[in-house]
């Protein structure tokens, strides 16, 4: 499962390219690992 987060998580850091837009991906992300733990 971990790998798969991993990977979901890179490819969406690369497919925003704002400042904003990374952002708002950390958040989503860090929210997906938080509720798989």
């Amino acid at each position: 499962m971990k790998p798969f987060i991993l990977i979901a998580l890179m490819a969406g850091l690369a497919a925003c390219g704002t400042i904003e837009g990374l952002g708002e991906d950390i958040s989503a992300g860090s929210r997906i690992v938080q509720d798989a733990f």
